[in-house]
This record gives C-alpha cells, structure tokens and sequence, in this order.
C-alpha cells in the first residue's frame, strides 16, 4: 500500500506542476498580449464615443476638441488617422459652423495646416482650458450660447510662445453644446 501511496503522490505533484507551469505560461502570454495592445493617444481619443458619450458641459467640450488638435499636430499621424480626426472634431461643430466648412474642402485645409505645422518643427506644447466657474453664457436670438478660454504653449522655431483662443458654444436642441466659432483672444472685445 505505501508504494501506491508514493506513486499517488508522485503523480499529483507532476500535475500540479504542470497546471502551474501552464498557469504560468498563460500568464505571461497575456501579459505580452495586453502590452503589445497598447493604445496610442490618437486612437484613444478616436475610441471614444461620443454619439453615446457626449461632453456634457462647455468645458469638456473643449477639452476633447483640445484633445483632438494635440493628436493632429503633435502626434505622428497617417492621413487616414488625419482625416478620421477632422472628422470628429466636425462632430463638436454646430451646425451652422459644419455649413460654413464643406466636409471635403475642410479635411483638406486641415491636412495642408497640419503638414505646414508639422514641416516647421512646431508643436503645442500644453492646454490649459479655463475652468467651468470662467464660462461666460449668455441667450441670443433665442439660443443659449456659451465663451470659454482656452491657451496654449506653442514651441514655434524654438521657441516658446503663449497664445489665447475664445472659443464660442452653443446648445443644439438635444441640449448639447456645439462649437460655433472661435478666434484669438486678442481679437475679441470683451462685452
């Protein structure tokens, strides 16, 4: 009987070998997997849905289109991955503002700009969107508009340079906020 018992014990410990190694092995393998699945920032900001998962406030609104303008002009981006994310940022655009900029003119201006930026050695360096408390809104012609503030750091030839970008918004009637325009901070009037 003790020779049963050894031989037994003798096979439950090579099984148990084996399932950890195996264990082990699995492991491993998944672990290469979830490392070689890594997303890049332009595919982060690509994957995210806003038809279901809209920005729900002026700030983060901005925040996303940010998102996207860093994409284009700082990471290395195929035209594909270009025109995919001029066409989100259309996504954000009111509707007036998408009338105004016919889709294909526009995704061709945006890959002439990001090319010019690029073969200049420019880069935006940092965002900072103006926090929520800083929104101005006002009604206009019965809609509900809303002014945000957003600066950037640009690395332009070198150099570091500030600039300021007032961004306006306004409310489409699913109460979302939609880019209406923007222009430089210097050339608004404060009113």
């Amino acid at each position: 009987m003790k020779k049963s018992t050894v031989k037994v014990t003798i096979i439950i410990a090579v099984l148990l070998v084996v399932v950890v190694g195996y264990y082990a092995y699995l492991s491993g393998k998944s672990r290469n997997a979830a490392n070689e699945a890594k997303m890049t920032q332009t595919q982060l900001v690509l994957s995210r849905d806003i038809q279901n998962d809209y920005p729900p406030t002026v700030k983060e609104v901005i925040k996303y289109y940010t998102d996207i303008q860093k994409c284009l002009y700082n990471e290395e981006c195929t035209d594909e991955e270009v025109e995919q994310l001029g066409l989100r940022a259309r996504e954000l655009y009111d509707a007036e503002l998408l009338e105004n900029n016919e889709e294909s003119m526009n995704i061709l201006q945006l890959k002439a700009d990001v090319a010019s930026f690029r073969s200049e050695g420019n880069k935006i360096n940092s965002v900072a969107v103006s926090s929520s408390v800083n929104v101005d809104t006002f009604t206009d012609d019965g809609y509900e508009f809303a002014r945000i503030q957003c600066s950037y750091t640009m690395i332009e030839g070198g150099k570091s340079k500030q600039t300021s970008t007032i961004y306006l918004l306004r409310r489409d009637e699913n109460r979302r906020w939609k880019i209406y325009g923007w222009d430089l901070a210097q050339n608004v009037n404060p009113e």
